[in-house]
């Protein structure tokens, strides 16, 4: 059975999914990476081409088995072909996760790999890059899992094509940048600076270079000759004036360290005494990953890194990237890192790999632009299935208010990946600790913890419905599980409003495992053709103390929330600034609709307390940070990394799960 694909030039040439369906499949089912390195992927070129109608100049080859692909695809590929209809939107998210991760990603690689290869649908697969931190810390990779999994997933876990590698140096210059300048005002003196900011040519002349009319503007001066400045121009046009003591942009690595969370800079006694204190945070929670995230276009990634906000002036004015002159060589960095990763799923479906930001401490999906290109890719009928992080609370919640809102797209269909195991937890059972055994109620069966536990899962159905998105949940199915215990899932999903809930075995047995969830999702989307009821969750309007009760009374059910003076005091900053018409990005911890981790099921009538709020302007969103809540992880007693070597015959990577 085949399927037409529209290629570069317009023509539609049949192609045969189904050729690719996995047939050595074995179990027990091998280790991740065994099963990864048993298989034979097709050269990303034959992917690219014949599978997802890209012309060469389309792609760039990283490999044999990666391509990253133009970031133009997402407004040119469309228009290129007959029809500018694109293809149904699916998101997946998951119900609120045990440490050790309920297989959302694997669902999600499942779900594309049955539409195409065992039901001839077009499918692309849009995910996060997994940062290495979490892949040496706790998860020992994040390519999905089983026979539902990216490859090479060795490649997909470590260093990929370089972006966050490129965000890191990114970031770190911008954050040098900063400090250096603090530096030069606070040990020169206005003709110091300017002399050396504006130096004279051989000739006498001087030039401002392209970046500096930013600032120039700002100021609202309109010279364009450096020698017309006034003296009080020029003294504003050298001093940004950065507050040392409020300054927000930090330092990252994309690693656990929980060492780095608050750190003193500038004790070597070339730096004159001028210490200060400040921290780091994961590469996947810089700004710049989520500027990646939302970008639409190369203009408009330049447009936000400017506007990137790194401290206020004593003044109370905010100071950008602009100011600092660093945006042109940030974009230098950057230019690569625009483009999605194209790669492939066990059964050879097309997967894009753009932006990893977290859920918990960033915005929690991958990139606009990606789900833009698979769209186009897929064509009408087709499927794109887009990853949320962590549970829906957070993850689907901000794909809703953050990456909808600014891409106009809208989802037909969301999946809430549920597993007995996580129900069990949410109904009262032992807690559940990475590299622990798991408790005898998570292996024997216990339909009445189950039940209990449904609250949690029926909480995800329920604020999903009241986005208008139809729900079809996925039940991960454990070689543990019992049919009685899958029974009363399905019972109360059915009883909250869920569409279907579909037991999935993909992680077992590939695409084939999860054709049930093929159907009910395809079944879901032809109903929603229109999204006519999709709605966000709160008007970006509302002054911001607003907009934070909203996401907290109505998502997660909290009584009310509770401000720190530190975060009110930052409210009170970006509301002057002129930053308070921003949506919501919510950082807390994943394992608990409240702020408490320990806080199972579905909790109510708790109040949530605001550590802190910070400004990602260039994203273009604010980011209340709830209790003393860290944005890089640590290291756990026993780390992933101990599983992780090479082999030195072969040469392969072994560990990674």
């Amino acid at each position: 059975m085949t399927t037409d694909v529209v290629g570069v030039d317009g023509a539609t040439v049949a192609y045969d999914f189904g050729a690719h369906k996995l047939t050595n499949v074995v179990s027990p089912t091998p280790s991740d990476i065994d099963v990864a390195s048993a298989a034979e992927a097709l050269p990303i070129k034959l992917v690219a081409e014949k599978m997802c109608g890209l012309g060469e100049d389309d792609y760039e080859l990283y490999g044999k088995y990666k391509a990253k692909v133009s970031e133009k695809l997402s407004t040119t590929l469309a228009g290129r072909k007959s029809t500018t209809d694109v293809g149904y939107y699916v998101v997946t998210a998951g119900i609120t996760p045990t440490p050790l991760g309920e297989g959302k990603s694997t669902t999600t690689i499942g779900l594309v790999q049955a539409l195409q290869a065992h039901t001839n649908q077009r499918a692309v697969a849009c995910i996060r890059q997994p940062s290495m931190g979490p892949t040496f810390g706790i998860k020992g990779g994040a390519a999905g899992g089983g026979y539902s999994q990216v490859i090479p997933m060795e490649e997909m876990n470590l260093h990929l094509t370089g972006d966050i590698h490129a965000i890191g140096v990114a970031n770190n210059l911008l954050a040098a940048a900063v400090d250096a300048r603090c530096f030069h005002e606070a040990t020169q003196s206005d003709d110091a600076l300017w002399k050396r900011l504006m130096p004279a040519k051989k000739d006498g002349t001087r030039e401002f270079s392209a970046i500096m009319f930013k600032r120039l503007k700002k100021l609202g001066i309109t010279k364009t000759n450096p020698d017309d400045l006034t003296e009080e121009e020029r003294s504003k046009f050298v001093r940004l004036d950065i507050d040392e003591d409020r300054i927000t942009w930090r330092r990252v690595v994309d690693m656990n360290d929980r060492f780095l969370r608050e750190i003193t800079v500038g004790e070597a006694a070339t730096e004159k005494g001028r210490t200060r204190k400040t921290g780091f945070d994961i590469t996947v929670a810089s700004e710049i990953m989520a500027v990646l995230a939302m970008t639409t276009s190369l203009a408009d990634m330049e447009d936000r890194l400017g506007k990137m906000v790194v401290g206020p002036s004593k003044s109370g004015e905010p100071v950008t990237c602009d100011d600092l002159g660093c945006t042109g060589a940030l974009m230098a960095l950057m230019r690569d890192a625009i483009k999605p990763t194209l790669m492939q799923t066990l059964e050879a479906t097309p997967v894009l790999v753009h932006a990893g930001p977290f859920a918990n401490i960033a915005s929690g999906n991958s990139s606009i632009i990606a789900d833009q290109i698979g769209l186009s890719m897929v064509g009408k009928g087709g499927f794109v299935v887009t990853e949320a992080g962590f549970g829906a609370d957070i993850g689907l919640e901000k794909f809703v208010n953050l990456k909808c809102r600014k891409s106009g797209l809208k989802p037909n269909c969301a999946v809430i990946v549920a597993t007995v195991r996580a129900l069990k937890c949410h109904g009262g059972g032992p807690p559940v600790k990475a590299g622990t055994p798991l408790d005898h109620a998570y292996t024997n069966e216990n339909v009445d913890l189950v039940r209990e536990g449904m609250c949690n899962l029926v909480r995800h159905i329920e604020n999903t419905k009241a986005f208008g998105i139809p729900v079809v949940i996925a039940i991960n199915a454990f070689p543990t599980d019992t049919e009685a215990e899958h029974a009363v899932i399905r019972e109360a999903c059915i009883a909250a409003g869920a569409e279907d809930a579909v037991l999935c075995t993909h992680h077992s047995h590939g695409g084939k495992g999860a054709v049930a969830l093929a159907e009910a999702v395809k079944k879901a989307c032809e109903a929603n053709q229109d999204c006519k009821d999709f709605k966000f969750g709160y008007d970006t309007d509302l002054d911001i103390k607003s907009k934070i009760e909203a996401i907290a009374k109505n998502v997660y059910k909290a009584d009310g929330i509770e401000l720190s003076a530190k975060a009110q005091e930052k409210i009170d900053l970006y509301t002057k600034q002129g930053f308070g018409n921003l949506p919501i990005c919510m950082a807390k911890t994943q394992y608990s609709f409240s702020h408490d981790q320990n806080m199972k099921g579905a909790p109510s009538g708790f109040t949530l307390p605001i550590g802190d709020l910070r400004l990602s302007a260039g994203a273009g969103f604010l980011v209340p940070l709830v209790g003393a809540f860290p944005t890089i992880p640590g290291l756990p007693t026993r780390p992933a990394y101990y599983e992780i070597s090479v082999d030195l015959e072969s040469e392969k990577v072994l560990g990674l799960s």
